[in-house]
């Protein structure tokens, strides 16, 4: 049965998160595209690629994984920052294109802590514990080999941490962003602390998962206390990560009732709840039957945004209409078809995602060099 002709596909409808009204339900999934320049600045390159899904239609945008300051906190080499306020100044004709066309847009604010391939700032890696990360590095994000082993982070360090994520979160606001989102998923510097075999503090950080969720718990009362209050203010988790596609939080609900409960009462506006590397099914099924989305909803009592294969109508609608998610954010689908909003609302088929399209590496001239092959 084709969804889209019998009734308006829930996903059409308008939501609200905090203090943003959006036109839909669907957002741009946060995707790294190392398309900054070298000192991290944003690009008019970058202000296309987020143009054009505000101009097909997406109500919310979020976006790729942004360091907040000049320490730890880089991943990748052209990755963006809010560390500097020229920095912030560079994000402007990004968030002015995507209100132009009427969508709203979040800066997804990334600490990548022992998992930093490329940072300039420091000559060393800094983690919760001196464990060295699961598997190789990333070809596709200029990675080779196995990850170092980072050095364990002080008391002092992860005060920063924090000071750091309030301080980009204002230059977020100044630049004109609607809100931001605290990246504590897919294996980076929060998960990181959240995950049994990263983190072997002894410390207030380490231990039950109570300790563990504290380091995010702490940045995200510092960034809703350090902005204003119709600022967008939210969280990405994942059990799943870019270096390990099988963890689960080992106390199943119990820990998701933890981490919800006490990310809920910081005052952030929404929850999103990742699958990295894999489809929304495989990886929200907790014991019981009901989901890891549907749980946050319930525990947190704020809206949830479910991430893995929303692109798929059937999928998106059940989602949505059996109450498991509030908005669908969605990656590869976004890819394949930045105008996905507008062909589920004319009943018009997707584009299939090609992988080649992030080949050799996932830059937007990588990107934009694919579509002109297919013309």
């Amino acid at each position: 049965m084709d969804l889209t002709t019998t009734r308006v596909h829930p996903a059409l409808e308008p939501a609200r998160i905090g203090g943003i009204e959006l036109a839909n339900r669907l957002a741009v999934a946060p995707m790294t595209r190392v398309s900054a320049s070298p000192d991290g600045l944003p690009t008019a390159e970058m202000a296309d690629y987020y143009g054009d899904f505000a101009a097909g239609g997406f109500g919310l945008l979020i976006t790729e994984g942004t360091y907040p300051d000049a320490a730890y906190s880089q991943g990748y080499f052209n990755q963006p920052g809010l560390s500097t306020a020229e920095q912030a100044e560079g994000w402007r004709p990004v968030t002015e294109r995507v209100h132009a066309a009427g969508g709203k847009i979040v800066a997804q604010l990334m600490h990548a802590g022992a998992l930093s391939q490329g940072n300039p700032h420091r000559p060393d890696l800094a983690g919760p514990s001196a464990v060295q990360p699961l598997g190789q590095m990333m070809p596709e994000y200029g990675g080779k080999g196995p990850w170092p082993v980072p050095r364990e982070l002080s008391i002092e360090e992860i005060r920063e941490i924090v000071d750091g994520f309030a301080a980009a979160a204002v230059r977020a606001h100044e630049a004109g962003f609607d809100g931001v989102e605290i990246h504590g998923a897919n294996g980076y510097l929060l998960d990181q602390f959240l995950t049994v075999y990263t983190n072997q503090r002894t410390d207030d950080y380490g231990g039950p998962v109570a300790n563990r969720i504290r380091l995010t718990g702490e940045i995200a009362d510092a960034v809703v206390a350090a902005t204003p209050h119709d600022f967008v203010v939210g969280v990405r988790l994942s059990q799943t990560k870019v270096n390990d596609f099988e963890y689960r939080w080992p106390g199943g609900a119990y820990d998701a009732e933890v981490i919800f409960s006490t990310l809920a009462a910081t005052g952030v506006d929404y929850l999103h709840v990742a699958s990295e590397g894999r489809n929304w099914l495989e990886t929200a099924r907790l014991q019981g039957g009901q989901t890891i989305t549907g749980l946050a909803r319930r525990v947190g009592g704020l809206p949830v945004i479910a991430n893995g294969g929303m692109h798929d109508p059937e999928q998106a609608d059940r989602v949505l209409t059996d109450g498991h998610a509030d908005v669908l954010s969605i990656g590869h689908g976004a890819l394949a078809n930045p105008d996905l909003p507008r062909r589920l609302a004319a009943g018009r088929p997707l584009e299939e995602f090609d992988r080649t399209m992030l080949q050799p590496s996932v830059t937007l001239a990588n990107a934009k060099q694919w579509q002109t092959g297919r013309s």
